[in-house]
């Protein structure tokens, strides 16, 4: 397992063709040696197809992935967990297993289960849009992006070449770090965002629908985003995002009490605070 790897060469299976993993396949076309696809819808498949996005596509596993070299997991977090559960039956030769999953503690420990014969590294691409699906899929969605690589302790040096020619290959550039750290930090930069997004369309008086502008479309953006494809992501983040919230709700309360308190030389100095804040975090 520790040959070395050749993206070029390689066979790689991709478990899920929504918008992650269809734009990752489309960014890999003609990188790789084939390229399969896994879904379990019959319209995804076919379109997969169609527009050539793969080589093959199967909705059942056992018809692909006895032949991947690379596999990598494009699916909800926990059906991520659940493939890991059953892929041994699935694949019977070496194979490196690669996720992309938004939360990777409850992911990683899935993955020190496998048997010796798979090389497991997680990964999460911080990219996205709130539309999803294969029809969505875009080959630049990588682009200048960061891409989380959180490597077990049984990780291997060809598994981390694989997921390093893949990060290079779409574009992107990575960043190692551990899957509690990862998960901390995902849980404001993303997760919390998420819920405000979806507490911001909530309290939308109907109304006043009509007088919607930018400023409230780009806040709530995220609210877009399906329920059922965040519900495993909050639930397998659910302290980490708690904290997150405690410490936002903290920081509206300042806001709250300054202007319940006419404080507005207080206000003001909280709002020019994140406004420095805001540009100084920096672009991908």
């Amino acid at each position: 397992m520790e040959a070395g790897f050749r993206l070029q060469e390689a066979r790689v299976g991709i478990i899920g063709l929504g918008l992650m993993g269809g734009s990752l396949a489309l960014a890999l076309r003609g990188k790789c040696a084939g390229l399969y696809g896994v879904d379990t819808d019959p319209a995804t498949l076919q379109l997969a197809l169609d527009k050539k996005i793969v080589d093959r596509a199967e909705r059942d596993p056992v018809t692909l992935l006895p032949q991947a070299d690379l596999v990598i997991l494009a699916t909800p977090v926990p059906a991520i967990i659940d493939f890991l559960q059953r892929i041994s039956s699935f694949v019977q030769k070496p194979c490196i297993v690669l996720d992309l999953g938004s939360t990777k503690k409850d992911i990683l420990q899935a993955m020190a289960a496998l048997p010796e014969r798979f090389d497991p590294v997680g990964g999460h691409p911080i990219c996205g849009k709130e539309k999803l699906g294969l029809e969505h899929a875009e080959a630049s969605l990588f682009q200048n992006t960061p891409f989380v690589v959180t490597p077990l302790a049984r990780t291997t040096l060809r598994a981390r070449t694989a997921a390093e020619q893949i990060i290079s290959s779409i574009g992107a550039h990575s960043i190692e770090m551990d899957a509690e750290e990862h998960d901390r930090a995902l849980a404001f930069t993303s997760h919390l965002p998420f819920l405000i997004s979806s507490a911001i369309v909530r309290a939308l008086p109907q109304e006043f629908e009509g007088l919607i502008g930018t400023g409230f479309r780009s806040t709530s953006r995220l609210a877009g985003t399906p329920s059922h494809m965040m519900m495993g992501v909050l639930q397998s983040n659910r302290t980490n995002i708690l904290n997150s919230i405690r410490v936002f709700r903290n920081s509206l309360n300042e806001l709250e009490s300054a202007l319940q308190g006419e404080d507005y030389s207080g206000l003001e100095h909280s709002l020019d605070q994140s406004r420095t804040v805001y540009y100084s975090i920096p672009e991908n």
